[in-house]
């Protein structure tokens, strides 16, 4: 293999399901290593692992690329086709992957990343919440009819970086029943039927018992 990629538990960790599925989509050949999250920033293992003490970092063919979007990047260099073609498209794509990667933190807090999670709305939405979903919304709404016709995936008929940045959005909306738009509901249908998410959740269900944590521990 000409690399490895460090990843936290499936379950829990959205931002290793970004670099990972980048990886995938752009056929890198890596051994993947999987660290057991234990909640609240205390996961000490990664720190001796990983530049910035996090996950995921990936070292491949020379490399060492850290943060889930530089990681995307680096997959685009070696798969243009991660990014739109075209050039105006592509700027948008870079736009709402940067925005996911800067952005929604009422989202991310309210609505951890939970795989197994048994779907249901939560019991009360914050406001700050509510305008963190309402802005979700309108940004998938945009990406999929911006060509003037609904496409499967944000930028056209394959997934890029921008699905990519937004696959563990789709497993929130699904696993906490968020109001979105129809049209918004049939990519987060789609991102969910993808073989690369079914992957990655069948590796998660399989992982062992004792990873798992209570909500108050996240």
């Amino acid at each position: 293999m000409a690399g490895t990629i460090l990843i936290g538990s499936r379950r829990y960790s959205s931002w290793s399901l970004r670099g990972w599925m980048a990886i995938k989509l752009a056929r890198l050949d890596v051994e993947e290593h999987v660290v057991a999250l234990k909640g609240g920033g205390k996961t000490t293992e990664i720190h001796a692992l990983s530049p910035n003490k996090l996950v995921p970092y990936l070292q491949h063919d020379g490399a060492r690329v850290w943060e889930s979007l530089s990681i995307c990047e680096y997959c685009a260099d070696i798969e243009p086709s991660l990014w739109p073609q075209e050039r105006v498209a592509r700027a948008h794509a870079r736009s709402i992957s940067a925005q996911m990667h800067a952005g929604f933190r009422a989202l991310r807090q309210a609505c951890p990343m939970d795989v197994e999670r048994v779907p249901a709305p939560l019991e009360e939405i914050s406001d700050e919440l509510a305008a963190d979903v309402a802005f979700l919304n309108s940004t998938l709404l945009e990406a999929l009819t911006r060509s003037g016709v609904v496409t499967p995936y944000l930028f056209g008929a394959e997934p890029t970086i921008a699905d990519c940045m937004y696959a563990p959005v789709a497993l929130r909306i699904h696993e906490y029943a968020l109001d979105v738009d129809p049209v918004v509901q049939g990519w987060v249908e789609t991102i969910l039927a993808h073989p690369l998410v079914r992957e990655w959740c069948v590796a998660a269900e399989a992982e062992p018992a004792g990873w798992r944590l209570s909500y108050t521990d996240k």
